[in-house]
């Protein structure tokens, strides 16, 4: 998966400080941020995992413009990548100090969709509205969590999905966001294509938020120093932010 590796392996790490907590949600742990108890977000990360500092500070942002209590668990059964070794890899992609197949291999979907959908129903029991968003590896988990009679979350945000299949598209039944970048070898010109001609069918809520010029694992790692990628950060994450202000109100 030449195209995959490449993809994960690109990025920018940001220069903040997350301000939330560590805890557990269903048997999972778990970062917390946030402290409403009517609305939640299920944030499902990407392959860099739940301690990626990114995501933290995604989670923040949400917990803060969304004003909601934002769950970013652990999905990949305590792995952790040090951290040295994902400023290396972002910087020096070439290297691949990380190995993506066996990564998948041992992530798969139905390794973790289990506790994936433990967690949700975590969240179902304990908060009135529950949205989920994820990011490339996290993608396809929003799809399936939002499915035909599980009525396991009331919405979901995708940003630049992976692993995404035209059976989970058709099965949705809440309201989708798809924040879609120009170039992405896993989100191709025909799963865009699908989703757009599918989805509209359905009877859900539906927002395409397409990001012209930029590329797969921008709104979780893209480099806050480039000034067309930093616009399009900021604009991913007020897409996020207003179609869960919309959704979990």
């Amino acid at each position: 998966m030449p195209e995959i590796a490449e993809c994960c392996r690109k990025g920018f790490k940001w220069n903040a400080t997350p301000t939330g907590r560590e805890g557990t949600l269903a048997q999972n742990q778990a970062y917390i941020t946030g402290t409403n108890k009517n609305a939640a977000v299920l944030v499902i990360h990407d392959i860099y995992g739940w301690t990626f500092s990114n995501i933290r500070l995604l989670a923040d942002r949400f917990a803060e413009e969304c004003n909601a209590t934002v769950y970013v668990p652990d999905f990949f059964g305590g792995q952790v990548l040090p951290e040295d070794d994902i400023d290396e890899t972002l910087k020096n992609p070439a290297r691949k100090l990380i190995d993506i197949p066996g990564f998948f291999a041992a992530n798969s979907k139905q390794i973790r969709q289990p506790e994936i959908f433990s967690c949700a129903r975590a969240l179902r029991a304990q908060h009135a509205k529950v949205g989920a968003v994820g990011y490339c590896f996290g993608g396809w988990a929003c799809f399936r969590l939002g499915a035909k009679e599980l009525h396991l979350v009331d919405c979901i945000s995708v940003a630049h999905p992976s692993l995404l299949e035209k059976s989970e598209i058709d099965n949705l039944s809440v309201p989708t966001q798809i924040i879609a970048p120009e170039h992405d070898y896993l989100l191709t010109p025909e799963l865009k294509e699908y989703c757009n001609t599918t989805i509209p069918r359905l009877g859900v809520a539906y927002q395409y938020d397409f990001y012209p010029g930029l590329e797969h694992g921008f709104a979780v790692r893209g480099d806050p120093e480039d000034v067309r990628t930093k616009v399009g950060l900021e604009r991913a994450k007020n897409a996020v932010v207003m179609w869960f202000n919309e959704h979990l109100a």
